[in-house]
Formats: C-alpha cells, sequence, structure tokens
C-alpha cells in the first residue's frame, strides 16, 4: 500500500532489483539500467543560474521598453528599427554563447534560448533574428571556424554585424543536399557562382555563411561552407512579402563569379553537408523557443480581456466552456516549454538531443498555431482587427512549421531516432 523504504531511499532501480523473478514477464525484453546516482538532486525545467535568470529578465525588460512600441510600425513598414537592431547588439544578445575573448557576452545555450523566447513574447520578428544570429550563425564560427576566421568574424558578430546561413535554394528546401551553387578552387582564391532563397537576415546582413559544392561528381560530399563578406558583391534581389514576421528580411541571393580568399573556408573542404546537419539540430531548439514565445505572448495579451469582457452579466473567462478551453491551452503551451528546456538542457549537457530537438520544434510550432487562433477567437470581433497585436501572432506562427525543417521533416526525424531504438 504505501512505498517501501528501499523504493523511498534508494530509487525505483533499487526497488525493482528485489521484486520476484516470476514477475518478470517479458524476460526477453531488456532496457538500459537506471542508474541510481541519476535519482538524487533532479530538479525542474524552470530551474535556472543566476547567469539565465538575468539573460531572461534583461530580455524581457528590452522587449517590453523598446521593442513593443515599435511592434506594429516594423510590421507595416516590413522592417528591423535600426534602434532596437542597434539595441540587440548593445544588450549583448547577438553574441549570447560567443566567449568574451571574442567580445561575446559568454553565456549558455539556455541563455540564449530563454532571449528568444522572451523576445517573440512581444515580437516574433526580432526573435528569429536574434535566434539565427546566435543558434545558427556565431555557433557555425565557434565550432567549425579555425582560429583566424573566429579571431576576425565572431567581435564583429557580437558587437556590431548581421550574418546569414545561406544554405536554401529554389531547388533545394527540404532536400538541402541537392543545391546547385559552386565554388572553384583557383590558385589564390575561390569563385563562387549560384543564388540562394528565403534567406533569413539577409536584408541586414553582411557576414554570409554560404554552402556551395566544390565537385558536383561528389553529391552532398563536395558541399563546403565558406564565409562571404557582402562587400565581396553579394547581390540582394528579391525581399519576400511574407504572410508573417515581415520586420524580419527574408530575401534572395546572388552568388556571380564572387572571389573569396583561399582562407574563408569553415571545417574541412566537402564537410560542409555535416555542419549543415548539425547546426540545424541546434537551431530548431531556437525556433521552438520562437513558437512557445508567440503562443505565451498571445495566452499573456488575450487573457486579461476574457476578465474583463462581460455578456449575460459575467466576465466571459468565468464561462465553463471558455475555462475548458483556456485550461487546455496553458497545459499545451507548459508541454511546449518542457520540451523545449529539456532539449536546451541535453544539448548543453553534451548528451544526443535530435529527436528531442525535432520533438520541441513540432510540438511548440503547433501549439503556437492553436493558441494564437483559439486567442484570436476569444477576442472576438476586435481579436481579427489589426489594432489588437494577436492577429500579428496569428500571422506569425504559422512560419514555425515550414523553415528550419518543416512539420514532415521532423516527424521524419522522430521516427528515425525511434525506431532505431526498437530495431
Amino acid at each position: 500500500m504505501f512505498a517501501s523504504t528501499a523504493t523511498r531511499r534508494f530509487g525505483l532501480a533499487a526497488a525493482a532489483k528485489s521484486l520476484p523473478t516470476k514477475t518478470a514477464r517479458f524476460s526477453s525484453f531488456t532496457r538500459p539500467a537506471l542508474s541510481d546516482s541519476l535519482l538524487p538532486g533532479i530538479g525542474n525545467l524552470r530551474n535556472c543560474t543566476d547567469e539565465e535568470g538575468m539573460m531572461r529578465e534583461a530580455a524581457r525588460k528590452f522587449a517590453t521598453t523598446v521593442i513593443a512600441p515599435k511592434v506594429m510600425e516594423m510590421d507595416e513598414n516590413e522592417a528591423i528599427d535600426n534602434t532596437v537592431l542597434k539595441g540587440l547588439f548593445e544588450q549583448g544578445f547577438m553574441g549570447i554563447e560567443t566567449p568574451a575573448e571574442y567580445n561575446g557576452t559568454e553565456a549558455s545555450f539556455t541563455s540564449a534560448i530563454a532571449v528568444i523566447e522572451e523576445l517573440a513574447k512581444i515580437d516574433g520578428s526580432i526573435s528569429v533574428a536574434c535566434d539565427v544570429q546566435n543558434t545558427l550563425v556565431n555557433t557555425v564560427f565557434k565550432k567549425y571556424a579555425n582560429e583566424d576566421l573566429k579571431k576576425k568574424y565572431l567581435p564583429q558578430l557580437a558587437e556590431s554585424k548581421v550574418g546569414s546561413f545561406c544554405l536554401s535554394e529554389s531547388g533545394s528546401g527540404s532536400d538541402a543536399f541537392a543545391l546547385k551553387t559552386t565554388a572553384e578552387k583557383k590558385s589564390d582564391h575561390w569563385v563562387i557562382n549560384g543564388s540562394k532563397m528565403w534567406i533569413t537576415n539577409s536584408g541586414e546582413a553582411e557576414i554570409f555563411l554560404v554552402f556551395a559544392n566544390v565537385d558536383m561528381s561528389k553529391g552532398y560530399k563536395g558541399i563546403t561552407c565558406f564565409v562571404v563578406e557582402k562587400s565581396m558583391g553579394v547581390s540582394i534581389l528579391k525581399k519576400e512579402k511574407k504572410l508573417g514576421i515581415r520586420a524580419s528580411s527574408t530575401c534572395s541571393l546572388d552568388f556571380d563569379n564572387i572571389k573569396v580568399p583561399l582562407e574563408n573556408v569553415v571545417g574541412e573542404i566537402g564537410k560542409g553537408y555535416k555542419i549543415a546537419i548539425e547546426i540545424l539540430n541546434e537551431g530548431r531548439i531556437g525556433i521552438g523557443a520562437q513558437m512557445l514565445g508567440i503562443a505565451q505572448g498571445a495566452f499573456d495579451y488575450t487573457l486579461p480581456y476574457l476578465f474583463q469582457r462581460k455578456q449575460f452579466g459575467s466576465e466571459i473567462g468565468n464561462f465553463q466552456g471558455m475555462q475548458f478551453q483556456y485550461a487546455q491551452i496553458a497545459m499545451e503551451i507548459e508541454a511546449a516549454r518542457l520540451l523545449v528546456y529539456n532539449a536546451a538542457r541535453l544539448k548543453e549537457e553534451g548528451k544526443p538531443f535530435v529527436k528531442e530537438a525535432a520533438m520541441a520544434k513540432l510540438y511548440s510550432s503547433q501549439v503556437a498555431e492553436r493558441t494564437t487562433s483559439r486567442c484570436v477567437e476569444w477576442l472576438g470581433g476586435v481579436g481579427f482587427t489589426r489594432e489588437f497585436p494577436v492577429e500579428k501572432f496569428y500571422r506569425d506562427c504559422k512560419i514555425g512549421s515550414i523553415y528550419e525543417g518543416t512539420t514532415n521533416i521532423q516527424l521524419q526525424t522522430i521516427a528515425k531516432q525511434v525506431s532505431a531504438d526498437y530495431k
């Protein structure tokens, strides 16, 4: 009836050892042993270090005081306000994990995820600008670039210059390694030719990480990552007019016989595909945080209205039909948060996180869609107007099921990881 002393003192693993052997009905089925040493001291996923708490609070304050007054103007103009962009650098939000020796903030990955979430509670456009800079661009330099490239570019990216991650092309979206951009080696430089599409931050960027193939006969094993500066001749072409995250620039790029120094190769020649795969796994946690922030932002804006608006003599939030709806959404937001921060902690601890990152990204994007849609409905007619911010949250969240791996790509990744455990 009550837990045994062994269960209370030594955990489930110790208690399991005392069970009679006749209870082992599935003797052919084995699971990895649960180490007793893992059980004591386990905290909840809301626990954070002082540094992470300060970063979250700084992002919250910046978002509410600097970004919020400009959100609708930026959405209408489809451009990031220069003071907001400058503020991201001044706050240290554009080099969160970058070591101090390269003029970065030198904070944790979870700090970056917290900042991305807090910014998204106010504006998904600013959140993704920060996300791409940190989880994709800076991380590529930190993990794969040689020391000379780190010294040259990481301080710039932390202090003043926006970077872009250039992988997608017109014929290579989900099938990213079908890219056609080429790089030809000359005596003292590379020549890059090709084009890219759907490149986030490209309107403001001055530093581009460009994936190009140095030997098409090798297929994806010819893909290599190059550092290309805008001043080398990058042409910014069409700027997309989007449904949501309108202030975030998404442009097509053209590379026409661009000369790139030989030393501007990131990592090994022909190993760019590995860089892209590994970095996008981390980036998906960032998108999960963005979607989580959008969902929470819409929810936080809408719920007070439910207890101000009266119909039939009662606040509409007190009707049972409404209570059931917002209780369901609150639960889903909390579940999304746990998925996102669990994936972040696994990544920080150097443990496998590919499946968890895909789950976090997938589920958070689904929750964001459901939450923002419900919030528009709960607000009624005013929710459908552009005078209220919830319709923007609704528009902004749709991209979550598309970029950095579509919904089906996430499901495929999860299925591959799950099936491997049972084969």
